[in-house]
């Protein structure tokens, strides 16, 4: 039922100062307000509206309407120094949400599934410490919070309108609520934590007829049939054993009767990995799979391929000092969770290939709460101890890249 059945650790209120401690019910009243009303990617116009709202109520300097519904906030310090960006993502999915709570989706068939709400509440609290905190840091801390990531990807769009410019953005940081830590451990990791996210589709043209006599046809299931073992030598057979991949066929669908050969099928599926080397490789490899199939069948085909998200690559140095931080936050070092990379896809790769930056997991798991939900559950949900987390981490990263 769960993604995790580990324990929450033990987390220590003395590690989290006063101050961000004094935030935690303000973070939750903002999360759950934020989860009520979810908003897919590029429409997010209230979650936009709102974290407006709190920025100008605090007097921090923001822009709105980046990238469709994307918004930036400045925080100066009293100190000059380099200029640290931060982001959080602000979209929902498509999920019709099935969580008995009080703070359930009010948007049919949409929901807050994978945390963004958490990372909104958690940035929307690091602005406001930050802003009434300005002799506590050096520099400029830029927060982006950003549109789309579930797709189609507004990571790019935001790049394109210049928000890493003026002021210039030298690094980069983000979390992600993860329910597959438990609360009180930090997942880092320097090199790749998320693999290269792409999608292909396959349509199989053959010649359909009558069950009973193939030999006047040409199978489109059987050739397809063909197509998808074949798929499968790709990770097995063409790509470094030491190195991780995965073609995954999601979607197979042709025929209309059992007594009817198909004339045509189509396949959707996805590709994973973690090695910018084979950034062009699957396309090229996938065509030439099903062509020569095909050929062999004397079928038709055509295929085509999309590259969502490359695979997101922390710089070495700020995962250092993420690490160090975490340290500093989480009751123990064993808190701090090394091999937490995934195969799953996150648009934050674009902002790590302009500029270096870490993006990290925060444990949020709880399954004595039956918070524990993988994400993108119809029951997805965290334990809001995390959020406090959040803060704590995100500030303490501003404090210490500014003295590095």
């Amino acid at each position: 039922m769960f993604a995790t059945s580990l324990p929450p650790l033990p987390v220590d209120r003395s590690r989290i100062r006063t101050a961000v401690q004094a935030l935690q019910s303000q973070l939750v009243e903002w999360r759950r307000r934020l989860h009520q009303r979810p908003e897919l990617g590029f429409r997010e116009r209230l979650t936009a509206d709102f974290i407006s709202q709190q920025l100008t109520v605090w007097g921090i300097e923001h822009q709105t309407g980046i990238a469709e519904t994307g918004v930036v906030a400045i925080i100066e310090a009293n100190q000059p120094g380099p200029v640290l960006g931060i982001r959080a993502d602000m979209d929902a999915l498509p999920i019709q949400e099935e969580n008995p709570v009080p703070y359930c989706s009010q948007h049919d068939g949409i929901m807050h599934a994978c945390g963004h709400d958490g990372h909104v509440a958690i940035a929307l609290g690091t602005a406001y410490y930050l802003s009434q905190h300005r002799d506590s840091f050096t520099g400029t801390v830029k927060i982006i919070f950003q549109p789309a990531e579930e797709g189609p990807g507004g990571a790019k769009p935001m790049l394109e309108a210049g928000v890493l410019s003026n002021p210039d953005v030298e690094a980069m940081i983000g979390l992600h609520l993860w329910n597959n830590l438990p609360l009180g451990t930090v997942g880092v990791r320097s090199g790749p934590l998320m693999a290269a996210s792409e999608f292909f589709d396959i349509t199989v043209q053959g010649k359909g007829g009558h069950g009973a006599l193939p030999h006047q046809t040409v199978d489109a299931i059987v050739v397809g049939a063909q197509i998808v073992n074949a798929l499968q030598t790709i990770v097995s057979r063409n790509v470094d054993p030491t190195k991780s991949a995965v073609v995954s066929v999601g979607k197979f669908q042709g025929g209309s009767a059992s007594n009817v050969i198909a004339d045509s099928v189509h396949l959707s599926g996805t590709v994973r990995y973690f090695d910018r080397i084979y950034s062009d490789f699957f396309a090229e490899r996938i065509e030439q799979i099903v062509a020569g199939i095909c050929q062999s069948y004397g079928a038709s085909y055509e295929v085509s391929y999309r590259a969502l998200y490359p695979p997101v690559i922390n710089n070495p140095e700020i995962a250092d000092l993420v690490r160090a931080v975490a340290l500093s936050v989480v009751e123990t070092p064993a808190g701090v969770v090394p091999d937490c990379h995934t195969m799953g896809g996150e648009d934050m790769a674009f902002f790590l290939q302009e500029v270096p930056g870490c993006y990290f997991f925060l444990g949020a798991a709880n399954a004595e709460k039956a918070l524990a939900y993988p994400h993108h559950h119809p029951r997805f949900d965290f334990d809001e101890t995390a959020l406090g987390l959040g803060v704590e981490m995100f500030v303490r990263c501003v404090e210490a890249y500014g003295i590095r």
